[in-house]
């Protein structure tokens, strides 16, 4: 009987990694030997407000929230590493996890990757020497390439999200979607889109399953599509998660290895701030906590002089701070 419950633990602790894998895949993938070997702590972010008005209503600041930012980026591994301070690892695929450490809740916030946002311009020593208003994913681009760069990214999250605190971080090249998807055997979608020409092994309306280089183009292209803003992409990103969430509980189901194995496939493809056992800890909220539902920011989307932004809503931002990280005033 021991054993069974031991066994049982090991499923839920390793099931609820591999979904905190699946949320993060739709551009990369999450394992247990994450580390940056010269990892960095993030500067200390706090809202400048305890309190906020919206509709006539009045909220304080939750106590205990913990946050960590997941960056998909658009680098492949293959490719050479930067130590100059304008690399050009974009961070393609944007997901905020909030932990509720006294409700034991957790909630996900997508961040599409053209959002118009404060991003700073950094020096050679990593200072901040000017700031601009540009797409969030072009944050990643200021820096090493690593941590520094990371660190960038969590100050734009940050600065979109009125200064909430960003506490820590994790990177995954996009090329991990394809090694990750292969190791569960392939994954299963319907189409959404129309890949004539970019992927004729993806014809929309048809349930396909994708291996490979299939399952990158899936969940990366969106130039050549009819409709190639990033809020497609977004949809067949969610959509992907999902699906591969039920494959890889499968996996975990049929071998209580899979996910040892997978994480040593998946290590050299990740720079985080956190330690395997810090990642665990976080690991095991997913395990205790109730997850209650991904979210994403409302807004326009328009074709600017070289690429494509989005203006978010001022009004949907304050409603998904306030749904995050604040509470109602009781009077």
């Amino acid at each position: 009987m021991k054993t069974h419950v031991n066994n049982k633990r090991l499923y839920l602790k390793y099931g609820l990694l591999a979904f905190l894998v699946v949320v993060l895949i739709a551009a990369a993938l999450f394992g247990l030997k994450m580390w940056e070997k010269q990892r960095g702590r993030f500067p200390e972010l706090t809202f400048e407000e305890k309190t906020l008005s919206f509709g006539g209503k009045e909220y304080k600041r939750k106590d205990n929230i913990e946050t960590f930012l997941v960056m998909g980026l658009d680098k492949f591994e293959g490719d050479s590493v930067s130590d100059s301070y304008n690399n050009d690892k974009q961070a393609d695929f944007l997901m905020l996890f909030v932990f509720d450490n006294e409700a034991k809740k957790c909630t996900a916030l997508q961040i599409n990757r053209d959002t118009m946002t404060d991003v700073n311009v950094l020096g050679v020593a990593g200072n901040r020497i000017d700031t601009l208003t540009s797409q969030i994913a072009l944050a990643h681009t200021y820096g090493n390439g690593r941590g520094v760069s990371c660190r960038n990214t969590a100050d734009s999250v940050s600065a979109l999200l009125l200064g909430g605190k960003i506490n820590h971080y994790i990177s995954l090249t996009m090329d991990s979607v394809a090694v990750f998807n292969d190791l569960v055997g392939g994954v299963e979608v319907e189409v959404l889109d129309d890949f004539s020409g970019i992927d004729d092994t993806l014809v929309k309306g048809e349930k396909v399953t994708l291996m490979g280089e299939h399952s990158l183009n899936y969940v990366r292209t969106r130039r050549g599509l009819d409709d190639s803003t990033n809020n497609t992409r977004m949809k067949r990103q969610h959509q992907y998660i999902d699906a591969l969430y039920e494959k890889t509980m499968q996996k975990v189901e049929e071998d209580e290895e899979f996910f040892i194995d997978a994480s040593l496939e998946m290590a050299d493809y990740i720079v985080s701030d956190r330690s395997v056992t810090q990642l665990q800890d976080l690991a095991n909220k997913f395990v205790e906590y109730e997850f209650e539902r991904m979210d994403d920011i409302e807004g326009e989307t328009v074709r600017g002089e070289k690429f494509m932004e989005f203006y978010p809503d001022e009004e949907s931002v304050f409603k998904t701070v306030i749904a995050l990280f604040y509470e109602p005033v009781i009077k």
